[in-house]
């Protein structure tokens, strides 16, 4: 009987005969290869070595640097940010050292040390970002400087976002609303793309003023690519997105510059506006902005207007979509200003959006529960003691506004919703309202000190004029629901014909039911998942999708 042995795998093939060549070539190949990678480890560990130096005596933050190089990075994008930075802060306390994105950083979450480095000893620490985002941006930008540069253009840019100047931008604004919202009818939109649109046709406005079409049309399609590029791998190599940004990037600023010089031929036509500010900036000690430090800062500012504010209006319509009864309440606080506008014919003006204390404080709320910016970046310009703690020079640091703004020593019940927190209350001496004090540093959402975000008032005004048509002409909840909302009163009489309902006046004062305006249209959050995403800034999941239909044809 013959034994046949079955192998699942089939015998390797004879070796081929070993010829010199081929030993020579074998050698060679293992041995470059052995260099290379010796000479990596080599360069990780000296890096590493580099930026761990201490000298005697001195002791750096308690912390964990992580692997060679890579540190902590891999852990810090692979977990919840908020979980990453709350384990550390219990085992370490409020500041504490890691190595993130190839840097070594020290993060502080304490209010007291967020002053600090923000504000009272700002000049150690400058602002800084990755590289390849100066790149994209322009390192004119301000947001990029210290020192006089950073204080004359700083002044600039502020006078273009006064109280005084903006409120002048209302109407546009709104016009802006109204042409937008319909847009939403009878489908489904990505909340946040949407609210991107929108902050990016305001930013256009604060940028450029008053501005021809033709002109923002090519501007707005080039920011677009280079939009696309901010948060990608910095490979500049034909087809990477950030190629295509940084092409978009030259072409942007090709046209920016064809625009300042023809603005700069004629007055008449600066539009006002940052860029007609910068336009007209010039003293006895300095000479005009060159046309790339103009560029470079309308595109900055444009940046810092567009993806933060949209967020934030993203949350805004979570947490009244998740707060039913606090909808209601705005939707009555705007619907108010809404009846005044209709009965003395007239449009949204500033002095409205001063009158509106609860959509103010749910704003408030929003940028402390959400936390858009979770962290800022600085860097030690020399070697900085610090709290006892010894910090070297190059090293970043990171105040977490995140972490003090969910701390619930500042905060009572930190993950709830809650705009009372920022109520006023009646003076018992003076009969005026007052904001209940807050502790200070613990309510940071635009920053703090020199660099704080000049925008802001801005930003808040976009949202008012926003959440007030909003709530005015659209409901997330059914009209027989509506009608409820404005149940228990003292009487009813027919609404506007076109329902043919009976709606119930609150309060005793009689209310024209021509001033009366319902909702036509029906909003609703697709789906109840719940979650956060981050891209980069944390958003909600999948950009909360909305379903807008009409109320009636």
């Amino acid at each position: 009987m013959q034994l046949q042995l079955f192998f699942p795998f089939p015998f390797p093939s004879p070796p081929l005969p070993l010829t010199p060549t081929l030993i020579i070539t074998s050698t060679l190949f293992s041995s470059l290869f052995f260099f290379f990678f010796f000479f990596f480890l080599v360069v990780l560990v000296l890096l590493s070595s580099h930026q761990r130096r201490q000298p005697k005596g001195k002791i750096l933050p308690p912390g964990s640097m992580g692997w060679p190089y890579i540190g902590e990075t891999l852990k810090f994008y692979t977990q919840n940010p908020d979980s990453f930075f709350a384990n550390r802060r219990r085992r370490y306390g409020d500041t504490f050292k890691t190595h993130i994105l190839g840097c070594p950083c020290v993060m502080i979450s304490s209010p007291e040390a967020a002053r600090i480095v923000l504000v009272t000893k700002a000049h150690l620490f400058k602002p800084t970002y990755p590289p390849s985002k100066e790149k994209m941006i322009g390192p004119e930008a301000l947001f990029f400087h210290q020192g006089a540069y950073h204080s004359r253009l700083k002044k600039l840019v502020l006078a273009a976002f006064l109280p005084s100047v903006i409120r002048g931008s209302v109407s546009e604004i709104e016009q802006i609303v109204l042409k937008f919202l319909p847009t939403w009818e009878n489908t489904t939109i990505n909340t946040l793309q949407e609210m991107k649109r929108y902050a990016f046709d305001v930013a256009m406005i604060s940028a450029f003023g008053h501005k021809r079409d033709s002109e923002m049309k090519g501007i707005k399609q080039l920011y677009q690519c280079l939009e696309k590029g901010y948060n990608s791998m910095p490979l500049d190599l034909p087809g990477t997105p950030f190629h295509k940004a940084m092409k978009a990037r030259k072409q942007l600023n090709e046209t920016l510059r064809r625009l300042i010089q023809e603005r700069r031929g004629n007055e008449k036509a600066g539009g006002g506006g940052l860029l007609g500010n910068l336009l007209g900036a010039k003293n006895h000690k300095v000479d005009q902005l060159s046309d790339s430090q103009i560029a470079d800062n309308v595109i900055g500012v444009i940046f810092a207007a567009h993806d933060t504010t949209a967020s934030v209006l993203t949350w805004v319509l979570k947490y009244l979509h998740d707060n039913g009864d606090l909808l209601e309440a705005v939707t009555r606080e705007q619907d108010g200003i809404q009846r005044k506008i209709i009965e003395e014919n007239r449009r949204l003006t500033w002095d409205d959006t001063r009158h509106m204390p609860l959509t103010t404080r749910v704003i408030q709320e929003t940028l402390r529960r959400a936390s858009i910016l979770s962290f800022t970046f600085r860097e030690a310009v020399e070697d900085v003691e610090f709290e006892g703690y010894y910090i070297p020079k190059g090293w970043k640091v990171l105040p977490l506004f995140r972490t003090i703004h969910h701390c619930a020593d500042f905060f009572p019940q930190p993950e709830k919703f809650d705009p009372s927190r920022f109520e006023c209350v009646l003076d018992e001496i003076y009969k005026i309202p007052r904001h209940v004090p807050l502790r200070p540093n613990t309510f940071i959402p635009f920053g703090n000190g020199v660099h704080s975000c000049p925008g802001s008032e801005l930003a808040k005004l976009e949202m008012l004029v926003l959440l007030h048509h909003l709530t005015t002409s659209y409901s997330s909840t059914p009209l027989q629901y509506i009608v409820d909302i404005f149940g228990g009163g003292c009487g009813s009489f027919p609404a506007n014909k076109r329902f043919g309902l009976t709606v119930h006046i609150r309060d005793s004062k009689p209310v024209n039911p021509c001033s009366l305006v319902l909702p036509r249209i029906l909003w609703q959050v697709v789906g109840d998942e719940d979650g956060i995403q981050y891209g980069p800034f944390p958003v909600p999941k999948r950009g909360l999708p909305v379903t807008v239909t009409p109320l009636q044809k």
